[in-house]
């Protein structure tokens, strides 16, 4: 008799073939941060989950930003790091740091991909003039050198994505001055994703995913529509570092995303928990006239 641990296996892939074949050869980017960065376990198998879409025929794109490691390295050279409404001040000495540290990350995660048999490359947003700034003020507030996206030009990800290359990102970019600018790495995931119209954007962060209530963990929603992430906002159901997040996915959709996701990268493998199964386990944000992808 065949053993009920292969039956489920088997299972488990007949549930994620709908979801291959309609994400077959499409764009989805990931957004990589949180505690999954910090943890090597849980990093290698973030990395595990973008290596398997690129596998079944996906076309990942992931940009992470570095925000803890950052922090961690302007302690160690004596620095203190300030912050005004929640951003990071990015002095010029700060930005050096940042630019090193984010690229000591980067080329961490490339090695890693590579070492699971796919081709990577790491880029910033300086490279191919991928991500063009300005300077970003916060409630009129000079924060130094942190920039806001005015541009982006893909053209450097098709050609990656073309050659059969994961892309990995991190978000630096520079103004018209090619002054170098930090970059929130929310912000530069939901510009880069409405730039190749990606057909999924995934954010993995420290969170389950959207409460209905922000103070009752039970009240996970699997599945937002635009106009009622819209209303959460407004009625004051979400909170602090939720409400850029879900804006940045309702912008993200109107501008043509097909579909949102936020995850809890402290899970392992969330990233193909809820794109490859039917009920999922973060909050998928979906067009007004989304697909709900149940293939029961």
């Amino acid at each position: 008799m065949v053993n009920h641990k292969y039956l489920e296996k088997a299972e488990v892939l007949i549930e994620a073939l709908p979801y291959i074949q309609r994400f077959n050869r499409k764009i989805v980017v990931i957004k990589y941060g949180g505690s999954a960065m910090l943890d090597e376990e849980l990093k290698r198998n973030v990395i595990k989950d973008a290596v398997l879409l690129k596998l079944v025929g996906f076309k990942p794109i992931i940009v992470h930003g570095g925000g803890k490691e950052i922090s961690r390295w302007v302690g160690k050279v004596g620095m203190e790091p300030k912050f005004i409404n929640g951003l990071r001040v990015t002095d010029k000495d700060t930005m050096e740091i940042a630019e090193m540290v984010l690229a000591k990350v980067n080329k961490e995660l490339v090695t890693l991909v590579q070492s699971l048999g796919v081709k990577a490359v790491g880029i910033s947003g300086k490279d191919g003039g991928l991500l063009s700034c300005k300077k970003k003020l916060s409630d009129g507030e000079d924060i130094g050198f942190v920039g806001e996206i005015t541009k982006v030009d893909p053209q450097i990800l098709y050609d990656l994505l073309e050659n059969d290359f994961l892309p990995i990102i991190f978000p630096v970019g520079y103004d018209g001055e090619f002054q170098t600018y930090n970059i929130n790495a929310d912000d530069a995931a939901c510009a880069i994703a409405k730039a190749v119209h990606a057909e999924k954007l995934a954010f993995l962060s420290d969170i389950e995913g959207v409460y209905k209530d922000k103070d009752d963990p039970s009240s996970l929603i699997s599945e937002l529509h635009v106009h009622e992430a819209e209303a959460m906002i407004g009625e004051g159901y979400v909170g602090g570092g939720m409400i850029p997040k879900l804006q940045n996915c309702i912008h993200a959709i109107e501008e043509g995303v097909n579909r949102v996701h936020i995850l809890d990268g402290r899970i392992p493998h969330s990233l193909l928990l809820e794109i490859f199964t039917n009920k999922g386990i973060g909050t998928a944000i979906l067009r007004e006239d989304g697909e709900t992808y149940d293939y029961d």
